[in-house]
């Protein structure tokens, strides 16, 4: 399942926020940008807002998600965006609508002026139900449920299929050879277009400079043309880079072509490719292949879940297919393309399935399922003892040396509060600790007395980050009641004024004098303190 928290633009909204969000896209030249669908279906979008792709109506940027009024409710079904920038979408309903960019016509509304906010594009598409669109850089496609394509916007170089240079104001069908045949995938590159047919056949037109229409050629084509290298093989998706093109069979073949220079077609070297050739043929069955114009990105999903990424990652060049740890190709551009957009529209549809790490969070102090007991000032915390065990050395060696099945299922402790240990508990379940610094003092205390070392440092970045003027004198007391082990380098406290300092000397010198030595720190000197 897609988790949007790892494209860093979504971790400007709340948690709340997060959960609400069923689909998704991260767009923009910095990958700043992005809009999302809502589990009620209400749409939002946030971000620069450069040349008006966000589609508020005004040109202002936004760190606050803006509800799009005239899509809430549309139910979005394909989104792609070029990176003039424009924005295209579909509905479940086949309506198309879009916004942004629009020097080159490629909103297809007959216009060159730029779209403030979502319009339907309804020249020659108003009967039409539209089920996929998708955008170049300053050209935009769009398949029709019966088979049909249409394009529009920027041609120079052909990219509309129009047999022309000139550009396409409004949607137009791609005719020609694709007359007849019933396409059912389509694909842009910066400046090409691709097609496949229900048959396995592909197409594509548009420019070739290097090598990306797979024709064995590197010249530019005004209308559709058969890749032939792949007549003999099957073709179920198709996608494009910036100016290059993976295809993958109904076998779980992957062919690659065109533009190489950062390795993105993952045959181990960085020379272009005029024609179709196989990659990953020592792999498994490959099942879904990712890519997008706006990078030079490629990854791939085998059939037992593997999934590698090539091409430029991060500023590197990968030149052969790299096995990740992730679990979806959209992780891939999330974490390593430039920019981190989305390749697709993302899905994120919330299951009733939850993971290990899920389960074992839910099930924290749950008296249906545990089988061990903690009292602590007269309270009861439920927990697992196999879980104590896997997570935490001091239960494993005094529940193998130590326990007896016979023994009454109730552990008494009396040397830390209720909150210390039920937040130590909750961590062996969470990994997590939500204690106040106070509490964090004990807690540390704890962590030494069982040799937690994470936990240790855990609980001294919650006290380092948590002392304030106001709270200082009371840490230094929980400290002390604590005795807690590297307190002379925890309890720092830092201010500007020398005036803190002295009011502490004044008011607490003895007690200070009675405790451990600690260290307090001014903007201008440091006076340790016995």
């Amino acid at each position: 399942m897609v988790d949007v928290g790892k494209w860093p633009i979504f971790t400007l909204i709340s948690p709340q926020d997060t959960a609400s969000i069923r689909k998704a896209c991260v767009f923009g030249t910095s990958a700043n940008e992005a809009i999302y669908v809502t589990d009620n279906d209400e749409v939002f979008v946030f971000g620069l807002n450069y040349s008006n792709c966000l589609g508020t109506g005004d040109n202002q940027s936004t760190l606050v998600p803006k509800k799009l009024e005239a899509l809430c409710g549309k139910k979005i079904k394909s989104l792609s965006y070029g990176s003039g920038p424009h924005v295209l979408l579909s509905t479940e309903d086949g309506v198309v609508y879009a916004w942004g960019h629009n020097g080159y016509s490629q909103l297809g509304n007959g216009t060159t002026n730029q779209g403030i906010a979502p319009v339907q594009v309804c020249t020659n598409l108003l009967i039409k139900q539209v089920v996929e669109v998708a955008c170049g850089s300053h050209h935009s496609m769009a398949l029709a449920a019966d088979g049909e394509v249409f394009a529009w916007g920027y041609n120079n170089c052909g990219q509309v299929g129009s047999g022309s240079t000139v550009n396409q104001p409004t949607p137009r069908k791609v005719t020609s050879c694709l007359h007849t045949k019933r396409v059912v995938g389509i694909a842009c590159g910066q400046t090409s277009s691709m097609a496949v047919l229900d048959s396995g056949e592909v197409y594509g037109w548009g420019y070739n400079g290097n090598g990306q229409l797979g024709l064995g050629n590197n010249g530019n084509q005004l209308t559709p043309v058969r890749v032939a290298a792949l007549q003999n093989v099957c073709v179920n998706q198709i996608v494009c880079g910036y100016a290059h093109t993976l295809a993958l069979t109904d076998e779980g073949l992957l062919y690659a072509w065109g533009a190489n220079t950062y390795g993105q077609l993952g045959t181990g070297s960085k020379n272009n490719l005029l024609s179709p050739t196989p990659i990953m043929v020592e792999k498994e069955r490959v099942i879904e292949i990712a890519a997008c114009h706006s990078a030079h990105t490629s990854a791939a999903k085998t059939q037992g879940g593997h999934v590698y990424m090539w091409g430029q990652c991060r500023g590197q060049s990968v030149v052969l297919p790299h096995l990740t740890h992730f679990s979806c190709t959209d992780d891939v551009f999330a974490c390593f393309a430039t920019p981190a957009v989305s390749w697709r529209l993302l899905s994120v549809e919330h299951e009733d399935f939850l993971t290990v790490a899920d389960s074992l969070k839910k099930e924290f102090d749950s008296p249906e399922t545990a089988d061990l007991k903690f009292r602590i000032d007269g309270k009861y915390i439920h927990v697992h003892k196999a879980v104590l065990k896997i997570r935490c050395e001091h239960f494993r060696s005094m529940f193998q040396s130590y326990w007896n099945e016979d023994m009454k299922e109730v552990i008494e402790i009396d040397q830390f509060s209720y909150p210390v240990y039920r937040a130590f508990l909750q961590y062996l379940y969470t990994d997590t600790v939500d204690l106040p610094p106070e509490d964090a003092i004990g807690l540390l205390d704890l962590a030494t007395s069982y040799c937690e070392n994470r936990l240790k440092r855990l609980c001294q970045h919650i006290i380092k980050r948590g002392i304030t003027v106001e709270n200082a004198f009371s840490l230094f007391s929980a400290a002390v009641r604590y005795d807690a082990e590297m307190t002379h380098t925890l309890l720092i406290i830092t201010v500007a004024k020398k005036t803190l300092l002295k009011r502490l000397m004044e008011t607490h010198i003895k007690w200070i004098k009675q405790s451990r030595a600690f260290y307090i720190v001014t903007a201008e000197d440091c006076c340790k303190l016995y």
